[in-house]
């Protein structure tokens, strides 16, 4: 699944290419797993909208639309755009939104074309099906709750977990907690930070913390850097794969020698997710 890094890869390559573009239709797919929001609702928001901006909220692309016809009667208002609401995609384990031209082939398991003014056209490919296409149109727009793990304090980070009996690789990958943290990215920041994921994130002390949020950051820049892991089936906006997968120092390394101390990387399972660790670097 598209973690952090993967999803603001994306993000900044289409914020490249299409913002200021007016989209001019869309077509959906008939399979309706992917969409969250009524099709007519998704059409109505996105048709005749520009893309103001494009944003990474945890896992999610937020694209904010405002009309493409400017404001003419409004009495005592300011002229300009007026608010259109927000495009919301999340891309699950296998999706990707890639920006193609009009003639070239269209993939297997595309569920939307947006098609825009400048004449290329917004692809959202997913062959599992577990992305989400939705519209948020009310006041205050989208807001999944959480923290940002780039944003967050050190003392906003800790405060997280105080009280938590929960293994603290359970902990990073609540959405609720910190937003957009997931396997490859909660298995390197603890190896980095020297502590093991099953370890009860209540008994960490300030000290740990204070290393597994510098070591957090640490991993997602560096990740986002190199284009996020390509894994599985993940590409960016351009179709182009991440580099980082080849600095992973344990996820997907169960067996093979720790880069550091050479005992054998270790694979564990924990609520249903696996964790990769070192048994000597890791306490």
């Amino acid at each position: 699944m598209p973690e952090l890094p993967e999803v603001e890869s994306i993000r900044r390559g289409l914020a490249r290419k299409v913002r200021g573009d007016v989209i001019e239709s869309v077509w959906l797919g008939e399979k309706p797993e992917p969409l969250k929001s009524p099709a007519p609702a998704i059409v109505a928001a996105l048709e005749q909208a520009r893309i103001a901006a494009v944003r990474r909220v945890g896992k999610h692309i937020v694209f904010d639309l405002e009309s493409a016809q400017p404001r003419t009667a409004v009495p005592h208002g300011p002229r300009g755009a007026q608010p259109h609401g927000q495009w919301i995609v999340h891309l699950g384990m296998t999706g990707s939104l890639v920006i193609a031209q009009p003639e070239s082939e269209v993939a297997r398991h595309t569920h939307a074309i947006v098609r825009l003014q400048s004449g290329r056209e917004l692809r959202f490919v997913d062959p599992r099906r577990f992305g989400r296409l939705s519209v948020v149109r009310e006041r205050g727009g989208f807001a999944p709750g959480g923290h940002e793990p780039l944003g967050a304090s050190v003392r906003q980070f800790a405060r997280l977990f105080r009280g938590r009996k929960t293994p603290i690789k359970s902990a990073l990958l609540n959405q609720k907690l910190l937003r957009g943290v997931g396997n490859i990215y909660a298995d390197e920041s603890l190896y980095r930070a020297g502590i093991r994921p099953r370890r009860r994130a209540s008994r960490l002390t300030g000290d740990e913390l204070g290393r597994l949020h510098r070591a957090l950051q640490q991993v997602l820049r560096q990740a986002i850097r190199a284009g996020g892991s390509s894994v599985s089936d993940y590409v960016n906006a351009e179709g182009e794969a991440g580099f980082f997968q080849f600095e992973h120092r344990v996820y997907g390394r169960e067996g093979e020698p720790c880069r550091k101390c050479r005992s054998a990387i270790k694979r564990v399972v924990i609520a249903g997710r696996s964790a990769h660790y070192c048994p000597k670097c890791q306490k």
